[in-house]
């Protein structure tokens, strides 16, 4: 089933976003995670796609786990740097084989191994670019990423949400956002970017606090703020791993509960491959 069928369908959405094991580690680690977590039913499972395209080959593979042995449905990360049409065009034969319905199309960062990577020499510059290019096959939902708090690499807000628009134009049928930890700038996010006529349905990225440091990366990375309130929990708990852990699953409830009162109906959570994490989450929510 394609995504975009299962938002259609007006039931609230719980998606989960699991990321392959490094190449050196076993794949059934993740296997292991996909078993637990399938029981809490969702809505779809989302795997990730490695830095300049790294992993590609274990993020289909686990795909058609989720979709072929699990039984539920899979969302496969496509990024498109440093990748070639013939290089796109295998691995969307790989995903229609493995009955591979959905992506979430992304640019990807560049590989971290070139220095002074120049996006313009690529085939694909922009995510827009893959969304097009995929959009022509007819075969895949399409969804892909959204900043509530702008990318970093965005000249301005304005110009974020323009290229935003530009994508869903593109083919994108739903969009899953960044990661945020401040309730009230997802909501005014979604009022802006709905006044600029996209309509398409949205997840709100939930991402549990495990530990401080943990935060401060992901947040310079995608460049989330930190609201005051969760910068107290961050520095009562920094040298208490268990409290710290427990108090960010709680902050996570609280920020769905406190969005499901706001009417989103859509959910993704950054399982960071602990399912002991996400079932208490889901037994809460």
């Amino acid at each position: 089933m394609k995504i975009n069928e299962l938002y259609n369908s007006n039931k609230r959405i719980f998606s989960f976003e699991v990321f392959p094991p490094k190449p050196e580690m076993p794949i059934d680690t993740v296997y292991k995670t996909i078993d637990e977590i399938k029981h809490l039913k969702p809505s779809f499972i989302s795997v990730t796609y490695g830095a300049g395209g790294s992993n590609r080959s274990r993020t289909i593979e686990i795909s058609s786990y989720i979709k072929n042995t699990s039984g539920i449905e899979a969302l496969s990360h496509l990024t498109c740097v440093s990748s070639s049409k013939e290089d796109i065009n295998s691995i969307l034969d790989n995903l229609g084989n493995e009955n591979i319905e959905n992506i979430l199309a992304l640019r990807g960062d560049p590989p971290r191994d070139i220095p002074n990577f120049d996006f313009s020499k690529q085939e694909f510059q922009h995510a827009s670019d893959l969304i097009s290019y995929i959009t022509k096959t007819k075969k895949f939902c399409i969804g892909t990423s959204c900043y509530p708090e702008t990318h970093i690499e965005s000249v301005s807000r304005e110009s974020d949400i323009e290229y935003l628009k530009l994508k869903v134009d593109s083919g994108v049928s739903f969009l899953i956002s960044q990661l945020f930890f401040d309730n009230n700038i997802f909501i005014n996010f979604l009022d802006e970017i709905r006044r600029t006529g996209i309509s398409c349905p949205i997840s709100a990225g939930i991402m549990p606090i495990l530990n401080s440091n943990q935060i401060k990366r992901m947040t310079l990375m995608c460049g989330a703020s930190i609201p005051k309130k969760l910068i107290r929990i961050l520095n009562k708990y920094e040298n208490s791993p268990e409290n710290m852990i427990k108090a960010g699953v709680h902050y996570a409830i609280q920020q769905i509960h406190e969005l499901q009162s706001s009417s989103v109906n859509g959910f993704h959570i950054y399982t960071m491959n602990r399912p002991d994490i996400v079932k208490e989450i889901m037994q809460n929510v």
